[in-house]
């Protein structure tokens, strides 16, 4: 049986591989702190992921509530 972090890396992943593959959408540019916790967000996830405005860790746990919102319907 997955245990809740399994379920929320496989989550994180998938997120990741759609944002990656639909770059070319994305418009603007990435803040420099994120919106959330006003964490610096690193230079590289700036780069890979145009116009991102949450840390990593943020994202992660906003698409956690998404999944689990969307089981609950």
């Amino acid at each position: 049986m997955r245990d809740v972090i399994d379920q929320a890396n496989e989550i994180a992943q998938l997120e990741l591989d759609h944002l990656i593959a639909e770059r070319k959408t994305f418009q603007g540019e990435s803040a420099t702190h994120c919106i959330e916790c006003n964490e610096p967000i690193p230079e590289k996830r700036r780069q890979l992921i145009k116009g991102c405005q949450l840390c990593a860790d943020c994202q992660q746990l906003n698409e956690m509530q998404r999944s689990v919102s969307r089981k609950q319907r």
